[in-house]
């Protein structure tokens, strides 16, 4: 069972998503998954720990050893690439949008190195409870291991992706600064280059030319010159787990912000799902009697903090009576929900139907994602797949995953 901070009412909210609504499916690795791994089971366990020194490789180095669980759960360690001339070790998550950027650049250089004796391999150092919701603004998923596996089967990765993301014990050998690090060694496992894919973040820009480069050279036997063979990298932090701390003030802030309710008329309702706004409107119906709609409520709260600094807002729409407005506000300060949150100044449920109109049959729960202008981009009527709408919202035109 993950570890995660019990001191917060909210916690990371993210942290079930990939469990709760969604089947993780499993890692497509190259060729050198063939070679005999460890049959021990992996179950992760994200933990805060004490700060700890990072190395930093010189050129020249020796790959520090590791022993890291794949996606199915199998360990991998250093000696297992041991034929493969060339052996390339890319620190990288899923969340930040630089590794994102670079990531189809990435899956195309092991699909260009396949049959050339160059081993690829990917880990996620980052510790998930250090991750914020508001760190994920450019995602649909965190670093947890579950959402690992998601992020594999979605970008048919074609290499092995290993997790190090309960206390670091490897990665602070190898000393990344930054989501892409990558790493080249040579035959003898000796550091060849570290830094940057390429100089280029935009998809479409760079070629992973520096990356490139380096296997080549190393292919060759060749030293890179000195002002080449290791180059910055770019991207998000590296989330030490020793981080912690500033999470948990994080989500302690959040808690104690005021949350409101405000009564909303039909005719208010019907200005606000015209969406006279520059930004994507995210509304919910829900009630304090319908069951689904309690359970799956703390994941709008999440999706607010996650995307409520891009152009996105999440509007609670209560349709509780007029007379239970307490009852409302009750739940809604109980899942800190900081946000616009209304409750319809009505007992005439079918005026409200009328209302929104053809998008909703009557049922509770019923979320839209509302464009500028009333246009809506996603329905879903029900229960809510939340991996399905935050993909939804991230990958909507207005949003995006990239800077």
């Amino acid at each position: 069972m993950h570890t995660v901070p019990k001191n917060t009412k909210l916690g990371l909210l993210y942290l079930s998503t990939a469990c709760l609504f969604f089947q993780c499916g499993k890692s497509t690795e190259s060729s050198t998954a063939e070679q005999p791994l460890s049959t021990e089971q992996f179950i992760p366990n994200p933990q805060v720990v004490a700060e700890q020194p990072i190395a930093k490789l010189a050129i020249g180095d020796a790959a520090p050893p590791f022993r890291l669980p794949d996606l199915d759960g199998k360990y991998h360690s250093l000696e297992d690439y041991a034929d493969s001339e060339v052996l390339v070790v890319n620190f990288t998550c899923n969340h930040c949008p630089t590794a994102q950027a670079y990531e189809d650049r990435f899956i195309s250089l092991v699909d260009e190195y396949e049959g050339k004796s160059v081993a690829f391999l990917a880990i996620s150092t980052n510790s998930p409870i250090a991750v914020l919701p508001e760190e994920l603004g450019y995602t649909d998923l965190g670093d947890y291991y579950e959402e690992m596996k998601i992020r594999a089967v979605d970008k048919s990765y074609n290499f092995p992706y290993l997790y190090d993301g309960d206390t670091h014990e490897f990665s602070l050998a190898y000393g990344p600064t930054a989501t892409p690090h990558v790493f080249v060694f040579d035959k003898d496992r000796k550091l060849a280059y570290s830094g940057r894919i390429d100089a280029k973040e935009k998809p479409g820009t760079g070629n992973a030319e520096d990356l490139r480069n380096a296997i080549e050279a190393t292919l060759r036997g060749e030293a890179l010159p000195a002002e080449s063979a290791q180059t910055p990298a770019f991207g998000c932090s590296m989330k030490w787990a020793w981080k912690n701390e500033y999470t948990i003030k994080t989500n302690k802030a959040w808690e104690e912000k005021a949350v409101t309710l405000e009564k909303l008329s039909p005719a208010g309702l019907a200005e606000l799902l015209q969406n006279n706004t520059d930004e994507l409107l995210l509304v919910n119906f829900w009630a304090t009697w319908c069951g689904p709609c309690i359970i799956e409520y703390p994941e709008f709260v999440t999706m607010q903090r996650m995307y409520g600094e891009r152009d996105f807002q999440f509007v609670s729409v209560s349709m509780d009576t007029p007379e239970q407005f307490d009852k409302a506000l009750k739940f809604l300060d109980g899942k800190a929900s900081a946000l616009p949150n209304y409750l319809m100044d009505t007992e005439d449920k079918y005026e409200v139907i009328q209302v929104v109109g053809e998008d909703w049959d009557g049922s509770l729960p019923i979320t839209l994602l509302i464009e500028p202008g009333g246009k809506i981009a996603y329905k879903a009527p029900g229960t809510i797949d939340a991996l399905a709408l935050k993909k939804a919202i991230v990958d909507h035109p207005m949003i995006g995953r990239y800077y």
